[in-house]
């Protein structure tokens, strides 16, 4: 479960859109050859047309507004900004512009800006579904996951095809304090009737060699084959699979391949790009690889191909890794977990999928850096410091309650929050005033930070906390193996559904079982005896990195083999039942 974005923040330059050219195009000569410049991609041209069009009327606003949508595309959203605010300026009800206004503010990291301007959009033109799938991305962002809800359901409702929107509701729903995982698995049904029930009857039969024991034909699907988590918990495998047993097909939608896109094409067999390519055309390269069992590494997450896997080109398909749920797809038949984030007889219910347990962890955490822990901050400041850099949305009133009791309990002990949804100040100034209102402590002892510039320096900020508090109930999970890996000890709360478990998985197969709670007097407890153990966390700062290195969490090797033995599990299955399809 290391789930990504909901998606990217849209300019208004896409066919749900458009630019709002209108009645401005017609009518306007050198206007529409601006705008025929600007698709052609002769951006140069086209703004000298725009600026010629703004000598004659000054208050062009579509001028302003493509002059903006230029600056953006040529990374400069500054420029965009101050571009599309001439744009609003000159006609303040163009939904567009405040869209594209906001995308640009978004651009900048002023996250307040942009929820503005998004409103704006919003008020401007209701049913304007492109913007409000924006502001609902960043109020999710921004930590206020049940306005980002509604926002993200007018969206769908506005426009009920975009099954991207339908999927960001069902990331986002994970987030809710208190969700009840068999009400969300229906949700994920409609998706798989909204959008995939028409497929069905497309599904043509298999003709896979139906050998058991034969080397296998296995297909990742996945947008994060790039720096992202996902491929730090993925590598281990890439790296140490069996060659004999299995052949690797990467089936990849990366834009923009880096040099963690490199070492993945290098331990793979065969390399795919699906970008641009039409579900249709990229099921039927699948059938004609004929991949034994394709995977799904994305879930409902930004970039999905959930609507290929829909298609069933692969006789057995399963979903892994990237979200935190079942996919509700009736042609999924799988979902690879453990036993210790999805008990048996615990979370079958949630799950349209047959869950199959991994023997040990379902996660293989690689390090990507050596970067050294520091001396405990608590021995050098004479005060612990708690901390959390999950995501945002995450953060409920319930948890800040809990932290704010162990901010009581530990006398001047600090809170050092950081996430990307602290670029907004009306977030720091909300969470902020949450704690204080639930504790009795001083400001001076809360540091709300936004994200940090790299990797890097996010994991050296590790180095000045004693203690990271796990969020509840949706877990963090690179959070957490990162924190563990820089020295400090994680506490998290044992919930009954995989989103409240991961951390329960993580940390035993770490060796630290002691650190899972049972209940939220039972977090504090041991948030609290770990807070005045100055030697237990001395301890953990030296030896941490050593205990994880052993530990079953970052055996490559042996988890290799687990994922590979599940592999076999599930392609026997399907060799013994000849007729079976579709389940």
């Amino acid at each position: 479960m290391i789930p990504r974005s909901l998606g990217v923040i849209w300019l208004s330059i896409d066919k749900m859109g458009g630019i709002g050219h209108g009645a401005w195009v017609a009518g306007n000569h050198d206007f529409e050859l601006a705008v025929q410049c600007h698709q052609a991609g002769m951006l140069d041209k086209a703004a000298k047309l725009c600026r010629k069009v703004l000598l004659k009327k000054p208050k062009h606003a579509q001028a302003f507004h493509l002059l903006g949508l230029m600056a953006h595309q040529q990374n400069d959203p500054a420029a965009a900004v101050e571009w599309h605010r001439k744009a609003v300026a000159a006609k303040p009800d163009f939904a567009q512009a405040h869209n594209s206004l906001g995308a640009a503010f978004f651009a900048c990291k002023r996250f307040d800006e942009a929820v503005e301007s998004f409103r704006k959009a919003v008020a401007a033109k209701p049913d304007y579904a492109r913007v409000l799938r924006n502001l609902g991305i960043l109020l999710k962002d921004c930590g206020m996951v049940e306005e980002s809800i509604v926002a993200q359901r007018r969206a769908f409702a506005a426009h009920p095809s975009w099954h991207e929107a339908h999927s960001g509701i069902l990331l986002t729903c994970h987030c809710l304090d208190g969700h009840d995982p068999v009400s969300l698995l229906a949700e994920h049904r409609d998706w798989d009737r909204f959008h995939a029930g028409h497929l069905a009857g497309t599904i043509a039969p298999h003709a896979n060699n139906r050998m058991p024991d034969r080397r296998l034909r296995i297909g990742l699907v996945s947008p994060d084959f790039k720096g992202h988590p996902v491929i730090r918990f993925l590598l281990p495998f890439l790296e140490h699979h069996d060659r004999e047993q299995i052949e690797l097909f990467a089936y990849a939608e990366v834009s923009e391949p880096d040099e963690w896109t490199e070492l993945a094409r290098k331990h793979v067999d065969h390399w795919r790009s699906l970008i641009n390519m039409p579900d249709a055309e990229a099921a039927e390269l699948i059938r004609a690889d004929e991949i034994d069992i394709l995977v799904d590494l994305a879930g409902h997450t930004n970039g999905n191909r959930l609507t290929v896997f829909a298609r069933k080109p692969a006789p057995v398909q399963a979903t892994y890794l990237g979200y935190p749920g079942t996919s509700g797809l009736s042609a999924m038949d799988y979902r690879i977990t453990d036993a210790l984030a999805d008990p048996p007889g615990m979370t079958e219910a949630h799950h349209s999928e047959q869950l199959i347990r991994l023997p040990a962890c379902a996660w293989c955490y690689g390090p990507d850096t050596e970067i050294l822990p520091a001396e405990s901050p608590a021995a050098l400041r004479g005060c612990v410091t708690f901390g959390s850099f999950n995501n945002l949305a995450k953060v409920n009133e319930r948890m800040l309650g809990t932290w704010a009791r162990i901010l009581e309990v530990v006398p001047g002990s600090r809170l050092l929050l950081k996430s990307a949804g602290f670029l907004s100040m009306d977030a720091r100034k909300r969470v902020s005033a949450a704690l204080l209102s639930k504790a009795g402590i001083s400001e001076e002892r809360l540091d709300i930070r936004g994200p940090e510039d790299n990797h890097e320096s996010h994991l050296a900020l590790y180095r000045e906390i004693d203690i990271a508090l796990d969020t509840f109930p949706y877990h963090g999970t690179t959070t957490t193996c990162e924190a563990l890996w820089m020295g400090v000890p994680v506490v998290t709360l044992a919930g009954r559904s995989h989103v409240s478990r991961v951390g329960v998985s993580l940390l035993s197969n770490a060796g630290l079982p002691e650190l899972v709670a049972e209940s939220e007097e039972d977090y504090v407890r041991i948030a609290v005896e770990l807070a005045g153990n100055a030697q237990r966390l001395a301890n953990d700062r030296a030896n941490l990195r050593d205990q994880m290195r052993a530990s079953r969490l970052l055996d490559a090797p042996a988890f290799s083999r687990a994922i590979e033995g599940a592999f076999r599990e599930m392609w026997m299955s399907w060799a013994a039942s000849p007729d079976s399809i579709v389940k």
